[in-house]
C-alpha cells in the first residue's frame, strides 16, 4: 500500500558515482540571476549577488565530490549590451571575488576570454590570481568576456601568426583557452533555457547536456547530484557504436 521512502543521497554516494562514471569536468551556464531577482521584485544586480554566492557553493561542492575541473560562464561578449548599472555590478562582484579567491589553498584559477575590453586594473588582478594559484589540484575556469566563436577565431589567428597556411583540428584544440584541460564531460544550464549560447563551441562537441528549470541562485547540491546521476546513465559513444 505504501511505497518505500526514498533514501536521501549522501555525499559518499555521489563521490562513487563521479568516480565510476569518469566525470572529470563540469561546465556551468549560470543563467537566471536577473529573472530570479525580478520574480522577487528585486533589482537585477541583487540577482547577480545571489548568483555569485551560489557559484562559490557550487564550486566547493563540485570539488568535494571529486570533480577535477569546473568551467563557469560568468560574462559573455554579448553581455556588454546589458544596462550599464548591471554591468558595473557584475564587474564589482568579480573584483570582490578575486580578493576571496586569493585566499583559497587548493584551487587553480584561469580566466578565459578576451581581456582587451576589461578594465586594466581588473585585468592585472586576473593575471595575478592566475600566477598565485597555478599548479593547484582543482581547476576553475572563469569565462569572462567570453564567446565561443570568438575563441575559435582567436585560436586560428594564433596558429596563423606562426606562418601556417593549413590548419587542422589539433591546431585549434591546442590553441583554445582551455587547451591544458580536458573538454567538458557535462554542460549544465540553469534558468529553463535550452541552448548553449555561444559557450565552449569547440570543446562541447561531445559533451553531455543537462538543462534545469531552476534559476542559478536556486541550483543547489541536490540539483548537482541529479545532474551527475543523469550523466552516469548516459552512453557516450563518441561517434562509435
Amino acid at each position: 500500500m505504501f511505497g518505500k521512502k526514498k533514501q536521501p543521497i549522501i555525499k559518499e554516494d555521489i563521490i562513487g558515482v563521479v568516480k565510476n562514471s569518469g566525470l572529470r569536468h563540469i561546465a556551468y551556464i549560470m543563467d537566471g540571476n536577473g529573472r530570479w531577482a525580478t520574480e522577487r521584485s528585486l533589482p537585477r544586480e541583487l540577482g547577480h549577488s545571489a548568483g555569485a554566492k551560489n557559484f562559490k557553493e557550487v564550486v566547493k561542492y563540485s570539488k568535494n565530490v571529486g570533480i577535477r575541473y569546473v568551467t563557469v560562464y560568468a560574462f559573455s561578449t554579448e553581455n556588454w549590451k546589458r544596462p550599464e548599472r548591471e554591468v558595473a555590478a557584475i564587474m564589482k562582484l568579480l573584483d570582490q571575488y578575486i580578493d576571496e579567491a586569493a585566499l583559497e589553498d587548493e584551487i587553480e584559477f584561469l580566466f578565459i576570454g578576451d581581456r582587451e575590453s576589461v578594465d586594466p586594473r581588473i585585468k592585472e588582478r586576473m593575471s595575478s590570481l592566475e600566477s598565485l594559484t597555478v599548479g593547484r589540484p582543482f581547476r576553475v575556469n572563469i569565462a569572462f568576456n567570453y564567446g565561443g566563436r570568438d575563441e575559435i577565431v582567436h585560436a586560428v589567428n594564433r596558429v596563423l601568426s606562426d606562418g601556417r597556411t593549413v590548419i587542422n583540428e589539433k591546431d585549434i584544440t591546442d590553441n583554445v583557452y582551455t587547451s591544458d584541460c580536458p573538454d567538458p564531460d557535462l554542460i549544465v544550464r540553469t534558468g529553463a533555457e535550452f541552448r548553449i549560447s555561444n559557450f565552449l563551441m569547440w570543446q562541447s562537441a561531445y559533451s553531455e547536456l543537462y538543462f534545469s528549470d531552476k534559476m542559478w541562485p536556486d541550483f543547489k547540491q541536490a540539483d548537482i547530484d541529479a545532474a551527475i546521476i543523469e550523466f552516469s546513465k548516459r552512453k557516450r559513444r563518441f561517434g562509435g557504436v
